[in-house]
Formats: C-alpha cells, sequence, structure tokens
C-alpha cells in the first residue's frame, strides 16, 4: 500500500508541532507540505526545536492540493475561512480540522471521537476533531449518558499553559504560571456545547453540565472530576465503563488512582471512579496536545484509510 500523503496548515503553533512530530514517525504517512505564513521558508525546527535533528524540511509559503489528508491546526474561526475560500480545491482530499469551527453538527463534517463515532469516521471525508477538555470529560460520561444516567453533572478540570496556544498571554507567561492555579470561563467554556450535543446523541436528552475550568502551573495535560448523582451499586458502574472502553485502544478504566505522568506524551485517556453513598465521581486525565488534539487527529486519520487505529500512536508516557 502506497504512503497516505499529508499536508499541514498552520504548522508553527502547538498542535500543529505535534502533528509533525506524530507523522514523522508515522509509518504510513509521508509529509507533503507544512504551511505556515509567518514562519515561510524557515526551517521547521526554527519554531519547534525538539525537531532540530529530525528533519531538514522547511516550512512552505503556498500548499497545494496533491495530498490524500489535510490537517488544519489554525486558529478558531481560521478553518471556516479557509475552507469557504478553498473548498473547491480539495474535492478529492480528506480534511481533519483541529479548531472549534465544525464541531456543533456541520453537514458534512462528523465529530471525531472515536469512542463515540468510530464507523463513522471510518466513512467520513470531513472530521470536526473534538476539543481538549471536551474530550476529556466526555470519556468520563459516555457509558453513563448510553445508560440514561445522567441529569445533572458537577466537573472540575485543570489543563496546562499549552491549551491556551503558542501566543503569549499575560496569564500564559511562566511568571504568572508557575506556583499558581485560576479558575477561568466559570460554567461558561465554549466546550460545553460539544460536550452537551455528544450526551444528547447516546442518552436523547441534554443533561445539565455544570463546568469550571482551572488553569494549572505545569505545560501538558488535562485532569477532569466529575461529580453527578448515582444510586447504582459500584460494581454494576464498574462493569458498564468497562463493557463500553472493551475494544478502545486508547481509553483505560483504572482501579487505582491516576495521575497526569501517566498520560502526559500518549494518546491514552485514563479512567477512574471512585462512589460514596450515592455520588459517583470520574476522574479523567489526557494530554490535551495529543489524545485532546493532534493525537487524536492522527487516530481518525487512521481510521479513516483503513490502518490499524494505534499506527503511529504508540507512545512512552512522561512516567518521571
Amino acid at each position: 500500500m502506497s504512503r497516505i500523503k499529508a499536508g499541514i496548515i498552520g504548522g508553527a503553533g502547538y498542535t500543529g508541532g505535534e502533528m509533525i512530530r506524530l507523522l514523522l514517525r508515522h509509518p504510513g504517512v509521508e509529509i507533503g507540505f507544512i504551511h505556515s505564513k509567518s514562519n515561510a521558508g524557515k526551517p521547521v525546527y526554527s519554531a519547534h526545536e525538539d525537531l532540530f535533528g529530525e528533519t531538514e524540511l522547511r516550512f512552505d509559503p503556498e500548499w497545494h492540493s496533491d495530498i490524500d489528508v489535510l490537517f488544519l491546526c489554525v486558529g478558531h474561526g481560521e478553518a471556516k475561512k479557509f475552507m469557504d475560500e478553498s473548498a473547491t480545491r480539495l474535492d478529492n482530499t480528506r480534511i481533519i480540522d483541529l479548531s472549534q469551527d465544525f464541531r456543533l453538527k456541520v453537514q458534512p463534517w462528523v465529530y471525531g471521537l472515536p469512542e463515540l463515532n468510530r464507523e463513522a469516521i471510518r466513512q467520513a471525508k470531513k472530521i470536526a476533531n473534538p476539543g481538549c477538555f471536551a474530550t476529556a470529560i466526555q470519556l468520563g460520561l459516555l457509558p453513563l449518558a448510553k445508560a440514561g444516567l445522567l441529569t445533572e453533572v458537577y466537573t472540575t478540570g485543570i489543563t496546562g499553559s499549552t491549551g491556551a496556544g503558542q501566543s503569549l498571554s499575560p496569564t500564559s507567561h511562566f511568571s504568572w504560571r508557575a506556583n499558581n492555579i485560576q479558575a477561568y470561563k466559570t460554567l461558561t467554556h465554549q466546550h460545553l456545547s460539544e460536550i452537551g450535543q455528544t450526551l444528547e446523541q447516546l442518552q436523547g436528552t441534554v443533561p445539565a453540565i455544570h463546568f469550571v475550568p482551572w488553569r494549572g502551573d505545569f505545560t501538558r495535560g488535562i485532569f477532569i472530576s466529575s461529580q453527578l448523582p448515582c444510586n447504582k451499586p459500584a460494581e454494576e458502574i464498574q462493569h458498564l465503563f468497562d463493557e463500553f472502553y472493551r475494544g478502545h485502544p486508547f481509553t483505560h478504566v483504572s482501579r487505582t488512582p491516576i495521575s497526569l505522568k501517566q498520560v502526559v506524551n500518549t494518546n491514552k485517556c485514563l479512567i477512574q471512579l471512585e462512589q460514596t453513598k450515592s455520588q459517583l465521581v470520574i476522574h479523567s486525565a489526557l494530554d490535551n496536545l495529543l489524545k485532546g488534539a493532534s493525537g487524536q487527529a492522527v487516530q481518525n486519520m487512521n481510521l479513516q484509510f483503513g490502518l490499524e487505529e494505534t499506527t503511529g500512536l504508540q507512545l512512552k508516557p512522561i512516567a518521571f
């Protein structure tokens, strides 16, 4: 089988850098171009220093359609603008968008959460890759939604500084982030809409999700704790999760406490359940740049092209 030729739009940011790193090591992919207006002509390692010695590829000032799959690693709003201007040039190209522009029931885009839409992803030409917080929260709730057990959920989650993107802002400087935590977008985070859409797909109704996100003093990873009322026996809930994720290679249900170091630098999501009387807490953890972004996009590409789902994604966690 010939190798998949891939193009990247927006290759200079964090998700673009992770996409390059993954595709360089993917045995079934050849990178056709890496487009960046701001870095055109420069070596890729000028923006992604971890790739020095790994590749001599340079950022391209232009892009072309002689590819099989295109990854849009651009900012929110930019993906829709790009598609409005360029869709006719991409009739024979599969597209995976990492922004939020096409996540909310946009035809003919398929929401790219493999644990929910695996078969639809296999047939899809256009995929809207889920958000990082959305992925972590949804994977903690999908089995309960399928069983119709969600009514009201209280969720807190903490994310690393890379979740804010590569551009500097007052809350992304090291001096601000170090030894610091802050709540932000309390109860109004943009990922709530796609979470509600997904849970409605499984349950038929939209539960109330009360989400408080936090900025953490680390670079990578998301840790979520979701709490809800549940009168089912703990063994029954554990079995529900085990069965739902059986056959999904990147989502694992742990019987022991989970931590960020188990998932950072991997495409895994780990889930742990704790129950006290009538209260259930679901913890979930993942790497926001991999399972929450570029890793999941490669997982979706593998499904689209009939490859083993884990191809190019068997990565070692940063355990110490």
